[in-house]
């Protein structure tokens, strides 16, 4: 496949707050892991081969094992995450699959809320978003996976 258009060429404003978020992602009190696996997870559901790619790259680099990285996609069998990676996984299926359902269910929620302040909260809320915007920009322009 060849690659669309260059988001941030052509508008690299947006592409500018959306760096400015990141920042703030990875400068926050959310664990990184956390951040990175459920960037992954989001971007495996939205099929953005390019997100994949980097993500599973940055994930490698920070020291994680294969077996973590090879059973995001099935995280309810896998035994190697902790209970509060899996409650971060659960929300990422959940509101990256918005359409599929009405709305995030209380259960799920509630069992992130166990593990996560209400501003971590916020801050996975915010990953989550920007993951899904980013994926939609990857999927669209058709980044090409390791560049």
């Amino acid at each position: 496949m060849t690659q669309r258009i260059n988001v941030a060429q052509q508008v690299p404003q947006a592409y500018h707050h959306f760096i400015a978020v990141e920042k703030l992602l990875h400068d926050s009190e959310l664990p990184t892991t956390t951040i990175e696996l459920v960037k992954l997870r989001a971007s495996q559901i939205n099929g953005c081969g390019y997100c994949v790619d980097m993500h599973s790259r940055d994930l490698k680099k920070a020291g994680e094992s294969d077996e973590r990285l090879w059973s995001v996609a099935a995280w309810r069998e896998a035994t190697v995450y902790t209970p509060a990676e899996r409650a971060a996984l659960a929300l990422t299926e959940e509101a990256t699959r918005l359409a599929d359902r009405e709305a995030v269910p209380d259960a799920v929620w509630e069992e992130a809320a166990r593990h996560y302040s209400e501003k971590q909260l916020g801050l996975l809320i915010v990953a989550l978003a920007m993951i899904n915007a980013w994926n939609r920009i990857g999927v669209t322009a058709r980044l090409t996976p390791g560049t």
